[in-house]
């Protein structure tokens, strides 16, 4: 290994600390893979009692949806980093969620529309027509979490 190379040490969070990032930050990236293809998306969650939900627009060819069923384990990871001057001095964190995603039967309380607005932002359309999209809300059972930061 070259020496020469800037490196900086990360250590462990403590579980309370992985709940806080993943319950004040509601943004991160669901990454899916079917056999040896990857496919990765940015999304919106809401974590509650040890679980993550995520509710995404799914249009008629979806690749989302077509990967979600693909996928056996899923990972998702939220992060963050602060931008400085001085690259020595960066701090950041970041927190990894592993486990099979499922759906979220249609007829579950957390469909409600008054209960979704409440958890999520807004959903992001882009160039779908509204009404071929479907809301659909899924669940990723952690059966991993970690969480670094430095």
């Amino acid at each position: 290994m070259d020496l020469d190379v800037s490196f900086a040490y990360t250590e462990g969070m403590t579980e309370a600390e992985v709940e806080r990032h993943l319950r004040e930050t509601p943004h991160g990236v669901l990454s899916l893979a079917d056999g040896g293809d990857a496919y990765a998306v940015p999304v919106f969650h809401h974590y509650e009692d040890g679980a993550l939900y995520f509710r995404l627009g799914e249009s008629p060819d979806s690749r989302k949806a077509a990967y979600i069923e693909a996928t056996e384990t899923a990972t998702y990871v939220v992060y963050e980093v602060a931008a400085t001057d001085d690259p020595d001095a960066q701090r950041g964190w970041s927190v990894l969620a592993r486990g099979p995603v499922r759906e979220v039967p249609a007829g579950d309380p957390a469909y409600d529309a008054v209960t979704i607005n409440e958890r999520f932002a807004p959903i992001r359309i882009f160039d779908e027509a509204l009404e071929e999209v479907e809301l659909t809300l899924y669940e990723l059972s952690i059966e991993e979490l970690a969480g670094r930061t430095n």
